[in-house]
């Protein structure tokens, strides 16, 4: 097969929401309808000895959360699906958004009875900046919630989504009946079974909503309500056109209940018509169709000692163009060296294999002694630097403390690995030379303090740090700059790039650096 088949048969997706609104367990569904796994595993109880497939670290299956994005490959009627299920805590936010570089599309996935949560508006802000086709689905239908209408008013007024509903929930909760699929005009009847398929006497075909088989099925008065609602939909809402949604204009909407495996096939079926391919990615040089047949890829996450037992540090590789082989040399851009691989890996969770060759869209793993950092480019010999990878300004500090100087080298070690991650952010205050972590969220400092004791050996303590924001600093003028960092310099650190950052110590303080150093440029990402 080519390389333009191959590239074809790919889908490259990603799964956002607000922690519980049921992200992980539609992974888990949508990977039991691709037969990658037989069983799904347990989430909500760490008492149960399964957890979900795509939760691998430890300290998750403890906390029943995902704190780390997982990878998983599938294939589902002759296409090769690749699902990002990123963290929904907000405290874990910054990998998700160096995830969404990676993917062409996203499903968000919304609780009936929250609605639209605030980490949803972030990811999906992120998303729209983007342009990144967007499918909604409305879970836990089985469950007491807000009205579907009033929902899709909330997605379109809090994500400023437009959005399209291709199926609609007959009833909701108690009343719950099924789901009428407007975009293959069947009903499919609700039975609380969780199988893996709704049976096939399960599913009618009615492309008249007026078919009196509608009313023997739901009963009378849902039947009516239903059509009502359908008339209403067509009215109101845009008819769906493949074209808006690929640019990002229509977001289509879909209900079901992901515990009950319930309206995700019809999710994944139309998933698989409607998403994207691979897409063109643009670098600082040019723009990147995957059609070309030179390889290149960009490295958007890197997660240290995977299987705990042999230290592995593992580059996650997004495929851009071209085909990627084992035991070929690429171009590593930002050392300027060649390099090969003589193990790539493909994703099913924390189960990996080894590839000989992979193809655009594809996320591998490469096996890493510490030469990538995130967004780190690879490349036929060819100078290409990827965007739209940032770190984002810290808004959570603590000085880091050695609490056992015989492992001071292990502690060293593993900061720097895990700031490699990009779990976190490590500033050398200029003055004195202590140790000050940033992060996005405080969940992050027990995450870092867990694995220095159980991946590495090594223990730490915080000590609370008084600061309001970390800024990258930047200036045309040498002299300004020169200026700032002498006025300052109790306040500047170096992070591990050697970039200098400025320590504001409150809001106040932050405005009258800028107000008093106009020629000192402040930056809140360190992509500038």
């Amino acid at each position: 097969m080519s390389h333009i088949d191959e590239l074809h048969k790919r889908k490259t997706f990603g799964i956002v929401s607000h922690p519980d609104a049921g992200k992980t367990t539609l992974t888990e569904k949508l990977l039991l309808f691709g037969g990658a796994i037989q069983e799904a595993g347990a989430v909500k109880s760490n008492k149960i000895k399964k957890h979900a497939t795509s939760d691998f670290m430890e300290i998750e299956k403890q906390r029943g959360i995902s704190v780390a994005t997982s990878v998983m490959a599938f294939e589902y009627r002759d296409k090769q699906i690749n699902i990002l299920d990123t963290p929904g805590h907000k405290d874990f936010a910054e990998d998700t958004y160096r995830t969404l570089t990676a993917v062409d599309s996203v499903i968000v996935v919304i609780d009936v009875a929250k609605g639209v949560e605030e980490q949803t508006e972030k990811l999906v802000k992120v998303c729209r900046m983007r342009n990144t086709p967007i499918i909604v689905f409305i879970n836990k239908l089985d469950r007491e919630g807000k009205d579907a209408f009033d929902l899709l008013d909330e997605v379109e007024t809090k994500l400023g989504l437009h959005v399209t509903p291709l199926s609609w929930p007959v009833g909701m909760g108690q009343r719950f009946k099924g789901v009428y699929s407007l975009y293959e005009k069947n009903l499919i009847l609700f039975a609380a079974h969780g199988k893996q398929e709704a049976e096939e006497e399960d599913i009618f075909r009615i492309t008249d909503l007026e078919d009196k088989l509608l009313d023997d099925k739901v009963g009378k008065s849902a039947a009516d309500e239903l059509r009502e609602e359908v008339h209403t939909i067509v009215s109101v809402y845009p008819p769906f056109k493949r074209e808006d949604y690929l640019s990002g204009a229509i977001s289509p909407v879909f209900f079901g209940s992901a515990v009950n495996n319930f309206g995700v096939r019809e999710l994944l079926d139309c998933f698989v018509d409607i998403a994207p391919n691979p897409l063109p990615r643009q670098t600082e040089e040019r723009v990147v169709t995957p059609e070309e047949n030179n390889f290149t890829g960009f490295v958007f996450k890197i997660h240290a000692n995977m299987d705990p037992k042999h230290r592995d540090r593992i580059a996650f590789l997004r495929i851009c163009s071209g085909t990627f082989e084992r035991n070929t040399n690429y171009f590593h851009v930002r050392q300027g060296k060649n390099m090969k691989f003589s193990n790539p890996t493909a994703f099913m969770a924390a189960k990996k294999s080894v590839i000989d060759e992979a193809f655009p869209g594809d996320i591998i793993g490469l096996y890493d002694s510490g030469n990538f950092k995130i967004g780190d480019s690879l490349t036929e010999g060819e100078v290409l630097h990827f965007k739209g990878i940032p770190s984002f300004s810290p808004e959570q500090f603590r000085f880091v403390n050695n609490t056992d100087p015989m492992k001071t080298k292990q502690l060293n070690k593993g900061l720097d690995q895990l700031m490699d991650e990009g779990v976190a952010q490590l500033f050398t205050k200029e003055d004195n030379g202590r140790k000050i972590i940033g992060t996005v969220g405080a969940l992050q400092f027990d995450v870092i303090q867990y694995r220095l004791k159980h991946e590495y050996g090594a223990s730490c303590d915080y000590e609370p740090v008084n600061l309001h924001k970390a800024c990258w600093v930047s200036s045309k003028n040498a002299a300004a700059l020169k200026e700032f960092a002498a006025r300052r310099k109790k306040d500047l650190a170096k992070d591990t790039d050697g970039k200098l950052v400025y320590l504001a110590e409150s809001a106040w303080t932050l405005k009258m650096a800028q107000e008093n150093h106009p020629e000192v440029e402040f930056h809140f990402t360190s992509e500038f």
